[in-house]
């Protein structure tokens, strides 16, 4: 038998545990859904991001930050979800109901060392490759991609079909995507 203070930490944590997840659950599952299309997916990646977290909360070392905790596990799952599909059909590409942030892509800033400097070479490669682009593709793909700006809005600012900017969105994307598939996979990332 446990002696009273194990079990009464034991069931401290396990209320922790329940209060972080009933008070994170909502938003976090809309943060995953804005970024995972599939919804099915998005809900397997928020229950092994709750899994994680108790395992982690169970450690020695307690989690000091709880959201910021599940949110950057989520986020990091997202990403490797990401990698593993190097090759997503068009239309998870460029979908207007669905939030892309390119950031995602992205090794995260605060993950050490490494990850801040493969992001500089990364993004200082975005820009070359961005330059080298045609201005009509250049333009669609800043809009969309890094100002957040739907098809809908540009077709009607600029008189373009919604076609037209998709079609030129996609030989941007496929055109930086050659461009900075060699880089990428020279990082140590």
């Amino acid at each position: 038998m446990e002696p009273p203070h194990t079990t009464n930490r034991m069931n401290e944590r396990d209320s922790d545990i329940a209060a972080t997840v009933v008070r994170e659950r909502t938003r976090l599952g809309n943060f995953i859904r804005h970024r995972v299309r599939d919804p099915g997916e998005a809900e397997d990646i928020l229950q092994d991001v709750f899994y994680e977290f108790v395992q982690a909360y169970r450690l020695p070392e307690p989690i000091e930050q709880a959201g910021a905790w599940l949110f950057r596990a989520a986020r990091n799952r997202i990403i490797d979800r990401f990698r593993k599909k190097k090759e997503q059909p068009l239309p998870a590409l460029v979908d207007d109901d669905v939030e892309y942030r390119l950031d995602l892509a992205l090794p995260a800033s605060d993950a050490g060392p490494a990850a801040a400097y493969a992001r500089t070479v990364l993004l200082e490669a975005l820009q070359d490759a961005l330059d080298e682009l045609p201005a009509n593709q250049r333009d669609v793909f800043i809009a969309h991609e890094l100002e957040g700006r739907s098809f809908k809005e540009l077709a009607a600012e600029t008189g373009l079909s919604v076609n037209t900017l998709l079609a030129r969105k996609r030989y941007a994307v496929l055109q930086l995507r050659a461009r900075l598939q060699d880089i990428y996979d020279g990082l140590d990332i």
